[in-house]
């Protein structure tokens, strides 16, 4: 499949600085990352994930227009609260769909001493240029990835998003081949992701396949984002679909033997896998 994971044009400000497209930031994010970080959701994503709860991120060339600087400037007043392993994540959205931003901003980090984290469904991913030279210029400056793996068979993937899966498993494995540290996460979601044959298939290929996995997160699905369905007119497709027991989260989690990943608790900023 062609994609084009480009924003085009990328958006500037009359001083040529690089804008970003932000929906929203957290000042003090506890799930989205190694440690306390400064999260911000990036405005755009190509998917559309039945079970998405921020289908106001789907809209591209919208949002906030920030600098790598005003985000900085935002953020370093948190600074004190984030520890060894903590700094800034960015999330989505879909922030590859922005990697120009990403870069501008993780460049500065670096340079300041701060932890950087990329959380991302990978949809965008490539290996044709000029995208895929930008993006490893990103990595060089991007600490640990958050890579979701909705779904491990590439037509059910479709089904639930829209999209296959083949180029996000090649992002994953990518990272693997230069062992660039990543968590994997799966949600899970009754009647949708929530079948052992699948989960066994997931576990089977995270364990096979991906040498640089620092840990393994089952998210149960919820239904906290279906209001803003109705607010936006939009149907929402998983009406009536409730949240797995907590017996299928702890059965999801040993079919991907989420307890054999702990690299994460010895994590530190700067490590690669080997």
């Amino acid at each position: 499949m062609t994609t084009n994971p480009y924003l085009k044009p990328v958006p500037t400000n009359e001083k040529g600085e690089i804008l970003g497209y932000v929906h929203s930031i957290e000042t003090f994010g506890a799930v989205d990352g190694p440690g306390i970080r400064f999260v911000v959701f990036m405005q755009g994503c190509n998917m559309r994930c039945k079970f998405c709860h921020n289908p106001d991120t789907w809209k591209k060339n919208v949002g906030t227009t920030m600098t790598a600087d005003e985000v900085l400037k935002k953020a370093l007043p948190y600074r004190e609260f984030w520890g060894e392993q903590g700094g800034i994540t960015l999330s989505g959205g879909e922030i590859l769909l922005q990697p120009e931003f990403a870069l501008d901003l993780f460049t500065k980090c670096k340079e300041l001493g701060i932890s950087t984290c990329l959380d991302t469904c990978g949809q965008p991913f490539t290996r044709r240029k000029p995208w895929f030279d930008t993006f490893n210029k990103l990595l060089d400056v991007t600490d640990i990835l958050l890579v979701d793996i909705k779904h491990i068979d590439s037509d059910k993937h479709k089904l639930l998003t829209g999209f296959p899966n083949e180029n996000i498993l090649d992002l994953c494995e990518y990272l693997s081949e230069i062992g660039k540290p990543v968590w994997i996460r799966h949600v899970l979601i009754p009647t949708q992701t929530d079948f052992d044959e699948d989960l066994e298939k997931l576990g089977d290929y995270i364990k096979t396949h991906l040498r640089n996995v620092m840990k393994v997160e089952v998210l149960p699905y919820h239904t906290m984002g279906v209001h803003k369905y109705h607010e936006m007119g939009i149907p929402y497709r998983l009406e009536g679909v409730e949240p797995p027991t907590q017996d299928r989260v702890e059965n999801a989690e040993r079919l991907l033997h989420t307890k054999d990943y702990e690299g994460y608790l010895t994590w530190k900023p700067g490590m690669k896998t080997d």
